[in-house]
């Protein structure tokens, strides 16, 4: 984990974004590839904008797919058992309590997004991304289906890095 965001990080995140990225507090981790794939955000955007999304994932290889795992059902059948295992669902709330206080430490009061993290924690699965983004920044053993839609990803960084200029241009123009 980095204190501040190097230049070149920005930039490699800009690549992966498409975007210039906004108001990044910390890159939280680092691809395989070397490459930043997961920034803090911080809970207030510049422009005044409330943004509880602490843990953000920009490595476009990671989202794609951890994207096609949201396709399997992986998050219905994660509710379920969320709905019915009264010690998964403890160990959730603790990972949202987690998130919350790692976001609270940035010592910005932010009262819209009070108690709302990301993901649908404490009491839904919504978002894979988040959680995975989450699992990635902390370590595993704090978000238990972070965890275990991380140990269901492929290894998105074993080709190529997410910033190869070649591969941005192949992916773009394919995607057209």
């Amino acid at each position: 984990m980095s204190d501040k965001p190097r230049q070149e990080d920005l930039d490699a995140i800009e690549l992966q974004l498409g975007r210039t990225p906004r108001d990044v507090h910390r890159i939280s981790y680092f691809c395989p590839c070397g490459k930043p794939a997961v920034v803090e955000t911080p809970p207030r955007l510049s422009d005044g904008t409330p943004f509880p999304t602490f843990y953000y994932a920009t490595c476009p290889k990671l989202t794609g797919a951890i994207s096609t795992l949201e396709t399997t059902g992986m998050m219905a059948e994660m509710e379920n058992r969320l709905n019915s295992d009264p010690e998964l669902a403890g160990k959730y709330l603790a990972a949202h309590v987690d998130y919350e206080a790692a976001r609270s430490a940035l010592g910005i009061d932010v009262p819209e997004v009070a108690g709302i993290t990301a993901g649908g924690m404490p009491t839904r699965v919504k978002c894979l991304h988040s959680l995975v983004a989450h699992s990635l920044s902390v370590g595993k053993g704090i978000n238990p289906f972070g965890d275990e839609a991380l140990e269901a990803l492929p290894q998105w960084w074993s080709e190529d890095s997410c910033c190869n200029p070649k591969i941005e241009a192949t992916e773009k123009k394919d995607n057209k």
